[in-house]
């Protein structure tokens, strides 16, 4: 199995003040990410992955008050410098970057990608994200949110322009030639001339060609345009966590796209999100686990919740239909809320709440409590082997944990991985050099001639 580590959240929601967490450095430290960031090579992980939001979360109250206040959310930093300085002190590792195809132009994230995978030596990964947050949204111009399935079909459309560009000039234009002076073949550059319903795009891509074609696509989507679009150009899939019988269910919805779509199943792994506390004893991981409760204030859970729904909580009635309240979230926003869909599936349409019970129950999740695995090494393996398994063993695990930085990431890296190791389940040194032949298990120009060619992109 293939295992990364979500860094999306290490600094933000209360996790700073965590006992056992760093002392004397705060966020955005480089030194801190840089101790993760060999923490991690230490354990051969696959990679670091950086989740990303370019607004303050301001949905709770119609203010961002509350999230400035406890730190929800924010701040962020743009991780592409930090990647370039990290790829300097590791040689394995690969770095995960989220930019949104919502709101960015597919130029400026092509060729940036193309800059990060020359610095890093083709250790980069790509996280396509369809934005869904007003606050987002507000800071680029947008005075209301795309609807859900115009994001995907942009999505699809700034993928294909990226796919494009990355392809518009080859790895062999590049001659030097000193005795004619001649720098480069003009036959190996091509314009793009795209013209879609999203982008006007001549091309070529400025940058010059990197080794590695382009770098590893993830997406994230689970709704049925989220998969369509995972099946159109991703590498791998990111899914969210939940029960195995789910996740059989996800990769079941993958696959029949994938086939639909001319892709062979096999040729796309799936990273389930997992939570994880792991400890030397149950004992030990259950008291850090029961301190995840201890940092989430009534505003911040407010916050929170309001964020990840799109929809301020604050003007729900004293009790209410989930049903109900979940089809005014989906019309309000354009999209599901996926925490009202996890309620409605566990206690019905019909099942009356109480706002009271609705933030007391979305405190044990966001906090982590409900959520997270808090274990030995032993019990969390036997977890991830099972899951693993299940869904065709083809993927692996992209963890995260609610618990202080950098002990979390350190006990992952000193307990779980060696378990894992022993049952045969993980590697004990890094097979290739890039991110695509560690993570995938392919160089990047022989995905590219299986996977994508034939694809009409505009070259």
């Amino acid at each position: 199995m293939h295992l990364a580590f979500d860094m999306s959240f290490t600094h933000t929601d209360g996790r700073w003040r965590l006992p056992g967490g760093w002392a004397g450095r705060t966020f955005p430290d480089l030194k801190m990410y840089a101790e993760m960031a060999l923490i991690a090579e230490r354990a051969r992980l696959d990679m670091l992955f950086f989740g990303d939001g370019t607004g303050i979360p301001d949905t709770w109250q119609g203010s961002p008050d509350g999230a400035v206040r406890w730190g929800v959310g924010w701040p962020r930093q743009d991780m592409s410098p930090y990647i370039a300085a990290l790829a300097q002190l590791t040689t394995g590792l690969g770095f995960g970057l989220t930019y949104s195809s919502t709101f960015m132009h597919p130029f400026y994230v092509a060729r940036l990608l193309t800059s990060l995978n020359h610095i890093s030596d083709g250790r980069i990964a790509f996280n396509v994200v369809a934005s869904s947050r007003r606050a987002d949204a507000a800071n680029y111009g947008y005075d209301e949110l795309m609807a859900h399935d115009q994001r995907y079909t942009r999505m699809n459309e700034f993928m294909d322009v990226c796919l494009g560009l990355w392809r518009s000039v080859t790895p062999e234009a590049i001659v030097m030639d000193p005795e004619t002076g001649q720098f480069a073949d003009p036959k190996q550059v091509h314009q793009l001339h795209h013209h879609g319903e999203h982008f006007d795009v001549r091309g070529p891509l400025s940058a010059a060609p990197a080794d590695v074609v382009r770098p590893v696509l993830v997406q994230a989507g689970a709704s049925p345009e989220g998969i369509a679009a995972s099946a159109h150009f991703a590498d791998l899939v990111f899914a969210q966590g939940g029960s195995i019988a789910a996740h059989v269910q996800h990769r079941a919805a993958l696959d029949a796209e994938l086939t639909r779509q001319g892709r062979r199943p096999d040729e796309v792994g799936v990273m389930w999100s997992k939570d994880v506390i792991v400890a030397e004893t149950e004992e030990v991981a259950q008291h850090r686990r029961s301190q995840l409760l201890d940092i989430w204030t009534p505003e911040m859970v407010a916050v929170q919740l309001s964020n990840g729904a799109g929809f301020d909580l604050a003007t729900l009635p004293d009790r209410f239909p989930l049903g109900e309240i979940g089809e005014r979230i989906a019309k309000a926003t354009g999209s599901k809320s996926g925490h009202f869909n996890r309620l409605i599936a566990e206690y019905g349409v019909d099942h009356v709440m109480t706002k009271d019970e609705l933030f007391e129950e979305g405190r044990d999740r966001i906090s982590g409590y409900s959520g997270v695995m808090a274990g030995t090494p032993e019990a969390i393996a036997d977890h991830l082997e099972e899951a693993f398994e299940a869904t065709g063993s083809n993927g692996g695990f992209m963890l995260s944990s609610h618990g202080a930085m950098p002990r979390a990431l350190a006990d992952i890296a000193d307990l779980l991985v060696p378990e894992l190791q022993r049952r045969g389940l993980f590697r004990r040194e890094y097979e290739g050099s890039t991110l695509a032949e560690n993570l995938l298990g392919k160089h990047m120009r022989d995905i590219e001639n299986t996977t994508l060619v034939g694809r009409e992109v505009g070259v």
